[in-house]
């Protein structure tokens, strides 16, 4: 069988899988069933299937993917995000849009502590929407920050995906984790300006200046953010400059902020055991999925080098002498394509075989093509019609918000986000002069 053969034959029936509604993992887990029979060598190729399911969970690169999430889960299950959220709506006074503003600030600040996109969407929405709502803001200019943050939650680190990017790629985690933090905090400027520049051109998007008269002036208005905000950015802190420092593995630092976060929450007498189970249930759902998914990631990969679907389809790039811009930007083409269907860690399984080979021939930057393919991976969060944080918000959402409100709230931002993907594509030194400045080559 030829090597196209072979490739329109696995990705063929794993589209049939998908398009039945099947969960990825399981897709993923009937293709390696056949294609282990078919091109590992028969009952060999089964034996080598449940060797690497055993290998791809053992291995011990993944283990922040689970720290980084329990982050998140209790700051959202002891009540410690809300009262950082109040204490940073306490001080930002007098901005068109302000809690629009006061979402992305929010999200930005939750993004150095939390590990998951979804949860970081789903708690702003929960929080904030309603209220949003209620004193008048436009569907629009309510939702669209909380879904455009929440994505970039996945540049700014801690970030389960950033670890699970750079492990199943081969690229170093504590260089990529670092790497995002620029494009990143860029972004959630931009957004700033835009909601600010968006209130100011049409007010009737969102009150000028709303409930002004209930905050206080001098201590008493920077007292909240003193307690609630700076402990959580201290989190941030530890997590990377232990990195940065060489005093800890990504793995350990991990650990070290996971720690940290569960003490501030301590400290704030927040902590119950009832929150701190649900924390752990959600952390271990959640980290369960994504290690669930790479069970399957490791055989298929393998199956695809041995049918040579791989090394054809490599091959067939670089006799087209597309060139090293050509080959890159057709990458995040598909990245973009596959980002409205499909889930981030199914275009990982399913892209990463594929590219790394080429970014090898090519001599790209790994840590510069992480950084975009992050950034094309945050865009399929918010592109209808699958994108993950569209189908959150909706069920966060008031039961009156139609779906097409929610596409249309999150489209500036996507397009936000495909022009800083083109500006990072042409000035490379956005994601690699703070991992070199802080970590070294």
């Amino acid at each position: 069988m030829t090597w196209y053969a072979a490739s329109l034959l696995l990705f063929g029936c794993l589209a049939v899988a998908f398009a039945t509604g099947m969960p990825a993992a399981f897709s993923f887990f009937a293709i390696n069933i056949v294609g282990a029979y078919q091109y590992l060598g028969g009952d060999a190729g089964l034996s080598q299937l449940v060797r690497n399911g055993v290998a791809s969970i053992t291995n011990f690169s993944l283990t922040p993917i689970p720290f980084f999430i329990l982050m998140g889960e209790v700051l959202f299950h002891t009540g410690v995000a809300m009262k950082a959220i109040d204490a940073i709506e306490r001080l930002i006074r007098r901005v068109p849009g302000r809690l629009a503003v006061v979402a992305v600030v929010a999200g930005t600040v939750f993004s150095a502590i939390s590990g998951s996109t979804i949860a970081t969407t789903a708690m702003l929405g929960s929080l904030m929407l309603p209220d949003m709502l209620r004193r008048g803001y436009r569907p629009s200019m309510a939702m669209g920050p909380i879904m455009a943050i929440g994505g970039v939650d996945m540049l700014i680190p801690p970030s389960a995906l950033t670890v699970l990017l750079g492990s199943l790629a081969g690229i170093s985690i504590s260089h990529l984790l670092v790497a995002g933090i620029v494009p990143g905090l860029l972004l959630a400027a931009i957004f700033v300006v835009y909601i600010i520049a968006r209130a100011k051109t049409n007010p009737s998007l969102a009150p000028a200046f709303d409930d002004e008269g209930s905050y206080e002036a001098g201590w008493a208005r920077w007292r909240p953010l003193v307690v609630y905000v700076v402990p959580l950015t201290l989190v941030f802190g530890v997590v990377i400059g232990a990195m940065s420092a060489g005093w800890a593995t990504p793995t350990e630092s991990a650990a070290l902020g996971a720690t940290a976060t569960v003490a501030v929450a301590a400290l704030y007498r927040s902590l119950k055991l009832s929150s701190l189970m649900k924390a752990l249930l959600g952390t271990a759902a959640i980290s369960g999925v994504i290690l669930f998914i790479i069970v399957g990631a490791t055989t298929f990969a393998q199956i695809l080098a041995f049918s040579g679907a791989t090394n054809g389809l490599v091959a067939a790039v670089r006799d087209a002498s597309y060139g090293p811009a050509g080959v890159l930007v057709g990458m995040m083409l598909i990245l973009l394509a596959l980002g409205c269907f499909i889930d981030q860690v199914s275009m990982m399984l399913l892209t990463l075989p594929f590219f790394m080979p080429l970014v090898q021939h090519y001599g790209y930057d790994p840590i510069w093509f992480g950084v975009l393919y992050l950034i094309a991976m945050q865009l399929g969060l918010l592109t209808p019609p699958f994108g993950l944080l569209l189908f959150t918000m909706k069920s966060v959402a008031p039961k009156h918000v139609t779906m097409g409100e929610v596409y249309r709230a999150a489209s500036p931002y996507v397009i936000f986000g495909l022009l800083m993907l083109v500006v990072v594509m042409l000035l490379p030194e956005l994601a690699t002069w703070l991992p070199k400045f802080l970590l070294g080559k």
